[in-house]
């Protein structure tokens, strides 16, 4: 399928990207943008900006959607179905992002990770700790951690909620339909669950999810699925167009180009549900742009 036009890019100048580089390679550190393959990873590493990826780079889910590596295969050395364990996470990770976060002179961060469903508490202490690290070196900068389900353990939900990041996003993805085919391992109402438990516990951490258009899904889907993000208390919410990031044969293939109109109906009706910030757009990504988006909410 031939991108169309709207969705041409034209690569921004290298700016700051060889300095970003240069930060996360010495600190060993991986970003969601490389691991990923966002679109907008040149114009975001031009701007200094960049998404850290904590808890190694390896992810123990097969999300379609996903290019992240995920080491889990059949052990054919030993005939046996069993499945490589991802390296346990660096403890240096927490130290090594706050200090990029100083160097890079972030005034907005954002911390994502792989999922650890093999870990004891699926990743949840390493959150904390890397919050807790960068308001130690950077006071001032306002955090949003994009986290994944943590199983719905709330046991762990609770202790990345007790750091006090100022956004807690998790990404419903897409529609409940398309679960199955494209988010094996995840729930659809666990997540919205997710995201109603953080304002249970915290009404003052501001919440965010995601939306990606273009697996299948059909228009009242998507307005349905907003809706229960609206009774799910979630303050804001992105909207992108999914793209491909490689043709493995797990990745899901895009079933459709969605125009830029459309992107600015479903932000319209976003709006008139109550979202109090939305970004609504072909090249919209969780973390893009999220600083001038956290700027909007708090107006």
């Amino acid at each position: 399928m031939r991108l169309p036009a709207w969705l041409k890019q034209k690569r921004p100048a290298l700016g700051k990207s060889i300095a970003v580089n240069n930060i996360l390679k010495r600190r060993n550190l991986h970003t969601v943008c490389q691991s990923a393959k966002c679109p907008n990873i040149f114009e975001c590493f031009a701007k200094g900006a960049a998404t850290f990826l904590i808890l190694g780079d390896a992810c123990t889910r097969h999300c379609r959607f996903c290019s992240v590596w995920k080491p889990a295969r059949p052990d054919v050395t030993s005939g046996q179905s069993g499945w490589e364990t991802p390296k346990p996470p660096s403890p240096d990770e927490p130290k090594n992002v706050a200090d990029a976060c100083r160097k890079m002179k972030l005034k907005h961060i954002v911390i994502t990770s792989v999922t650890r469903d093999d870990l004891p508490d699926n990743g949840a202490g390493v959150f904390y700790d890397t919050i807790i690290e960068v308001r130690q070196v950077c006071p001032e900068v306002t955090i949003e951690v994009l986290t994944p389900d943590f199983q719905g353990s709330e046991v762990d939900i609770r202790k990345v909620i007790f750091a006090k990041p100022d956004i807690f996003n998790h990404n419903i993805e897409t529609v409940p339909r398309l679960y199955d085919a494209i988010r094996p391992g995840a729930d659809y109402h666990r997540s919205l669950r997710l995201l109603s438990f953080i304002k249970e516990v915290d009404t003052g951490i501001i919440t965010k999810s995601g939306l990606m258009l273009g697996l299948g899904e059909e228009p009242d889907e998507v307005a349905e699925t907003l809706k229960d993000l609206r009774k799910a208390d979630c303050d804001m919410v992105t909207i992108g167009q999914y793209l491909r990031p490689s043709s493995d044969a797990g990745i899901a293939e895009v079933k459709r180009f969605v125009p830029p109109e459309e992107f600015k109906s479903y932000r319209a009706q976003a709006l008139e549900m109550g979202f109090k910030s939305v970004a609504s757009g072909p090249f919209v990504r969780s973390s893009y742009m999220a600083e001038e988006l956290l700027v909007v909410q708090t107006k």
